[in-house]
């Protein structure tokens, strides 16, 4: 089960509106049916408020899925609700890139905060 409280924080360096952007390029969890890996790219665009994400315990974060079964769906909006939770942002977009299996291949974004 992914871990929310590997999930740290600091304090934003600014006070002053600006937009981060993180992306993981080797997300992997498992498909809830076949069993199979999946593999994609998370996309976190964020808007800090007071608090900015450590990327170390977003790594280990992310790292916590490798073996959880979930469709790409719950993964994104899992990921969305953890990270919102933890750093409560301005805004935020967590899109995830999924590598096609069968043919297709998929993209997942969810946002919470004000839509830019």
């Amino acid at each position: 089960m992914p871990d929310p409280a590997l999930l740290e924080t600091f304090e934003s360096p600014s006070q002053q509106s600006f937009y981060i952007e993180h992306v993981h390029e080797e997300f992997t969890s498992v498909c809830p049916i076949t069993g199979h890996p999946d593999f994609g790219r998370v996309i976190l665009r964020y808007e800090p408020a007071e608090l900015c994400i450590e990327l170390k315990s977003l790594k280990l974060y992310y790292q916590s899925f490798r073996n959880e079964g979930a469709f790409y769906e719950a993964v994104t909006n899992r990921i969305r609700d953890d990270l919102r939770d933890c750093m409560k942002p301005s805004w935020m977009e967590v899109t995830t890139e999924w590598k096609g299996r069968g043919g297709i291949r998929s993209t997942i974004t969810a946002t919470a905060g004000e839509e830019m």
